[in-house]
């Protein structure tokens, strides 16, 4: 599929009565054991009219309606309603919710007609499934947002985080614009760029003269055309929205949000446009064939030092996220490290609370991942420990970089991760850090030097305080209680086998 050309078949009311009609002629249809052909003989509608009203491309008449009503034995008012029996409702339920009107199906290769044709053949279990599945985002606070989010992560991790149309947009930009491959791009380059592609005005005041907006990075005002951008921003995200909103003009992506960050995600189709923006604008900060040289280069070195990350930040001019990100659309496509998640992690004033605020899990679901459950992730990562030391560092904005290998208590399972933490600019005493973590196997044993490096750690670890058994552990926060309710079910069991 082009990412240029989203098609985003939102269903409209009247598309949605089409559709419900069409289910309840098939499902009754189904129900009397009558075939396309029988029904038509007997209600005297045309075999291929019968396939369009199923489809729910076509909606008959009056007259027609009551004819399919007497063949069916079923009440006109009942056929026409967008109600039906306890069997069909929850099907009808779902294809009236927000999520299936909007949620971009033809992204993941799926049809509609197929997957609701799928629906028909086991509607009581698919009414278990619809109620498990509503309880189950009651019971975490489960939002569209998150629904939202989820299907893009989904969406990246299919394509392995690599977009190569979007790859080539940004080459074919440098092109035009006569930008020299390999070019860092600096603010007032990007400024130039920016103002050459779209006359916008740059105002670097106005969102900080209300104390409601310091959470806002950047906002485009349409009518005014101006880009509002967050003065206390530093250079490196001043450059990247600036590149970002290159890729909304150049990539021609009207429908879009227009704050950084985003205060509600209103459908589908803006969140992914935002993430092609994004995509651009790392892309044009960080070029690729730039990138592979330099970890080429890193990935020979016998001997790991966290300066190494810092240094290639300082090179690229860029953030860390912005950084381990670019990586996560390198390292599967041209290095083929597959298995591989990003995370970003932010820490309590007091640093007692460590939260997951951003992820993205490549190829399948990784250790660490977020949890709902108020459960105390490992305080043995490597991203906690750089996040306590930048804690006490006197600079604004300083940097803290460390790596070590995870070695996941009772698995086989070792990752290689990296972590960059920062302070934050509004709380010096709050710190977010970002990690990239690269599972060890003999595969990048053999495209990484440095991992038998002695300076690297390796540290026993585990997801969460909870579910660990790591004896004596020093940095514990919380008993291992869910592991010991596993046990004592575990000798329950066992009893239970005996007697």
């Amino acid at each position: 599929m082009n990412l240029f050309i989203f098609a985003h078949c939102m269903i409209n009311d009247q598309n949605l009565i089409k559709l419900i009609f069409g289910l309840k002629i098939k499902y009754l249809r189904n129900q009397k054991e009558l075939s396309y052909k029988e029904l038509s003989e007997i209600s005297g509608i045309g075999l291929s009219y019968l396939h369009e009203i199923e489809k729910g491309k076509k909606y008959p008449k009056a007259d027609k309606i009551m004819k399919l009503s007497e063949v069916l034995e079923v009440d006109y008012d009942d056929l026409v309603s967008l109600k039906s029996n306890r069997t069909l409702q929850p099907i009808l339920d779902l294809i009236k919710s927000d999520i299936f009107k909007v949620f971009p199906l033809e992204n993941f290769g799926l049809e509609r007609d197929k997957l609701i044709e799928l629906f028909l053949y086991a509607p009581e279990r698919l009414n278990a499934f619809v109620s498990t599945i509503e309880k189950v985002i009651r019971s975490h606070h489960i939002s569209l947002d998150d629904f939202y989010l989820s299907a893009l992560s989904s969406y990246q991790n299919i394509h392995n985080n690599y977009f190569k149309a979007l790859e080539e947009a940004v080459i074919q930009f440098k092109k035009e614009h006569k930008v020299k491959t390999g070019t860092i791009l600096k603010q007032a380059q990007l400024l130039r760029l920016l103002k050459k592609i779209r006359k916008v005005n740059v105002d670097i005041e106005k969102i900080n003269q209300h104390k409601e907006l310091r959470e806002i990075r950047s906002f485009y005002n349409v009518k005014q055309n101006t880009l509002f951008l967050n003065g206390e921003l530093n250079d490196a995200q001043i450059c990247f929205l600036l590149a970002r909103e290159i890729g909304f003009v150049y990539l021609n992506l009207t429908e879009r949000h227009y704050e950084t960050r985003i205060i509600q995600i209103s459908n589908y189709e803006k969140l992914l446009n935002n993430f092609k923006a994004s995509y651009f604008a790392g892309a044009l900060l960080i070029d690729e064939s730039n990138l592979i040289k330099d970890l080429k280069t890193l990935f020979s070195k016998a001997t790991w030092q966290p300066n190494y990350l810092l240094d290639l930040l300082k090179k690229y001019k860029a953030t860390p996220e912005m950084f381990f990100q670019r990586l996560t659309n390198i390292l599967p496509e041209h290095f083929n490290i597959n298995d591989l998640f990003f995370l970003r992690l932010h820490s309590s004033s007091d640093l007692k609370v460590f939260s997951i605020t951003k992820e993205l899990h490549l190829n399948r679901l990784h250790a660490p991942y977020a949890n709902y459950n108020d459960e105390k992730y490992c305080r043995r990562w490597v991203s906690i420990e750089v996040l306590k030391k930048v804690r006490v560092k006197k600079e604004e904005n300083a940097l803290v970089a460390n790596g070590q290998i995870s070695d996941y208590h009772n698995s086989d399972n070792q990752y290689l991760l990296w972590s960059v933490a920062k302070k934050n600019h509004q709380n010096p005493k709050e710190g977010t850090s970002v990690n990239i973590g690269l599972k060890v196997d003999a595969h990048l044993r053999n495209t990484i030097q440095f991992l038998s490096d002695d300076k690297l750690s390796t540290q026993k670890v585990h997801t969460t305080c909870q579910r660990c058994s790591i004896e004596d552990c020093l940095q514990r926060a919380a008993n291992p209680e869910v592991l010991e309710k596993e046990n004592e079910l575990k000798e329950i069991e066992e009893i239970l086998k005996q007697l």
